[in-house]
């Protein structure tokens, strides 16, 4: 994923001068989006026809949340969106208007390729298939992309490292009723601090009494991207816990999911996944 800081970057942002968020930027340029894709979601772990793997378990998280009626609203954003979709099956029912965000034009083109239903784009039917039928609507996995497609009404560029993550005039609406965020926080800090510091960024573009739900990874160091190594801070259970709560977020639900051994392929050194529903404290406006 790709919600980094670009020391170069226009659109009126001030230059990064922290020499920690400046190489991570200097490693995302050569972010492949397609390596990432076949590293991550294709098999073995896209392989989503045992439930006890980590594809069936991200997306029962996300279906279970939803499905308590809480998490609902006009506006959500996703927060880093990489070059992936499935963190949005189960949230497109309950949102109309959803901004996708990363940092990477790549992936953002890639996301677009989707979008658009042009030849070539990444297929993600075997994750649309799996979130129908985790979800037990009797709803088709063509419904269900077809509805997602209808409900991004843009794709834009964000900095989780800025104060601003979305610029000084945002086109998204704002303050949106929920947030979500996979695998972006903890990849594109160098360290606990920014980590910290990219939350607390990320949540003033959610109202008071919203929602985050949050995936990555915990005890993570690096991950494979075609010919990009990036580094990835390691973070625990207990750290992310604790980021939340000092972001000003009570903490509804947390999850871990230990990387089986047959997941190990080499491609990053995960330990294991963590997903987390946390409302910010606040009484809504």
């Amino acid at each position: 994923m790709s919600c980094g800081t670009d020391p170069n970057r226009a659109a009126g942002m001030a230059p990064d001068s922290d020499p920690g968020r400046a190489a991570v930027a200097s490693a995302y340029q050569g972010f492949e989006p397609r390596a990432y894709l076949r590293n991550n979601y294709a098999p073995p772990r896209g392989d989503l026809s045992s439930p006890d793997g980590v594809g069936p378990w991200k997306l029962r998280c996300m279906a279970q949340t939803f499905a308590t009626g809480e998490v609902s609203g006009q506006v959500l954003i996703d927060i880093g969106s990489g070059p992936t979709i499935y963190q949005l099956l189960s949230a497109c029912a309950h949102f109309e208007d959803i901004t996708m965000t990363d940092f990477l034009e790549v992936n953002r083109q890639e996301l677009g390729l989707w979008l658009r239903e042009e030849p070539g784009a990444f297929d993600w039917s075997v994750y649309s298939q799996q979130a129908c039928l985790i979800e037990g609507k009797g709803e088709s996995w063509q419904e269900k992309e077809r509805q997602l497609r209808a409900r991004v009404k843009r794709v834009l560029p964000i900095d989780v490292h800025q104060p601003q993550p979305l610029g000084t005039s945002s086109l998204a609406p704002l303050p949106a009723d929920a947030l979500v965020s996979a695998f972006c926080l903890e990849a594109v800090s160098p360290d606990l601090a920014s980590f910290q510091r990219a939350l607390h960024h990320i949540t003033t573009l959610l109202r008071p009494g919203g929602h985050l739900l949050l995936i990555g990874a915990l005890e993570e160091s690096w991950y494979l991207a075609g010919e990009a190594r990036l580094s990835v801070v390691p973070v625990s259970e207990e750290e992310v816990r604790e980021a939340l709560v000092l972001g000003g977020y009570e903490v509804r639900d947390f999850r871990t999911y230990v990387m089986p051994a047959h997941l190990r392929t080499g491609v990053d050194d995960v330990k294991s996944i963590f997903f987390a529903w946390a409302q910010k404290m606040g009484v809504p406006v």
